[in-house]
């Protein structure tokens, strides 16, 4: 009956040693990404609070002139979203959109407005109107005509439409400021508006009511928001890494425990055979 249990030993040492080995192999592994992710997420929380000190170097820095014509190719969320700028031009009234919007008034439109300026068409988000003043008669400020000057946000094109929803052109019905589309169904040119638009701020003076009713649209509404939780991801990465690197302690001393428990029962199961073989003799 010994000898089975002899045969039996070593196979079973060596399937433990190599579930170690994949084990530790596994361990490896898993630490390194959690470890590099925890890394990626702090990298991230850096350049995060670097483009909201930028940003809000922008808004509140005195205002220029926009990228001219000949930057237009360059034009580009990192350099320019945000930027403080000031243009002058004539508004195409003929020629507005309304963009579904949800803003802290409730929900309604921003109206994109084309401002004709002498380096080409920029488009302006003059402010937010609710349904029942969508239709320019039934907004009781008057319109800006002629030469007029903007203060605003530079604003990103943003294509593709709406969160689960795209633009109809056709049908007049818009989910996103998409200034190249919005300039194609009105008929401009795409190399004579400016791949941005501008958030018009309110223009001190200018009052928000009149006669008792609300001056629409209403401009300076942009809403600056960063979505920052880098750190709880990073936490979060770092802790799965730590309960990796605990969960291999766990197992080396676990296995530490079984080793010597194994060479214990070894050494005391020694004299014990021996004796057995003396009393074979014995009985022989």
């Amino acid at each position: 009956m010994s000898a089975p249990a002899t045969d039996r030993t070593p196979a079973g040492r060596q399937r433990s040693a190599a579930g170690l080995v994949v084990l530790a192999v596994l361990g490896a592994v898993l630490f390194a990404a959690f470890f590099a992710l925890g890394t990626w997420q702090v990298e991230r929380r850096a350049w995060k609070l670097a483009l909201i000190e930028r940003v809000e170097q922008r808004v509140h820095a005195v205002p220029v002139a926009p990228p001219a014509r000949a930057d237009w190719p360059r034009v580009n969320a990192a350099d320019d979203e945000y930027r403080h700028v000031r243009l002058s031009g004539t508004f195409l009234h003929e020629k507005e959109t309304l963009v579904q919007a949800s803003t802290n008034l409730g929900a309604g439109f921003w109206v994109l407005t084309p401002l004709q300026t002498a380096r080409g068409v920029v488009m302006v988000n003059r402010g937010f109107v609710p349904p029942e003043a969508r239709e320019r008669a039934a907004r009781t400020a008057p319109e800006p005509m002629g030469e007029t000057q903007v203060t605003g946000l530079l604003r990103i094109s943003e294509p593709r439409g709406g969160f689960l929803r795209s633009n109809d052109p056709a049908g007049g019905r818009w989910y996103s400021r998409d200034v190249a589309a919005i300039a194609a169904a009105h008929g401009i040119a795409a190399d004579a508006v400016a791949p941005y638009f501008i958030d018009a701020e309110a223009e001190p003076g200018i009052p928000r009511a009149l006669d008792g009713a609300p001056a629409w649209p209403a401009p300076g509404l942009t809403v600056i928001a960063f979505h920052n939780s880098h750190l709880v991801y990073a936490l979060t990465w770092y802790g799965l890494a730590l309960m990796v690197a605990a969960g291999a302690v766990f197992v080396w001393r676990d296995e530490r425990r079984r080793r010597g428990g194994d060479n214990a029962r070894h050494a005391d199961g020694q004299p014990h055979a021996a004796s057995a073989s003396h009393r074979d003799a014995d009985r022989g």
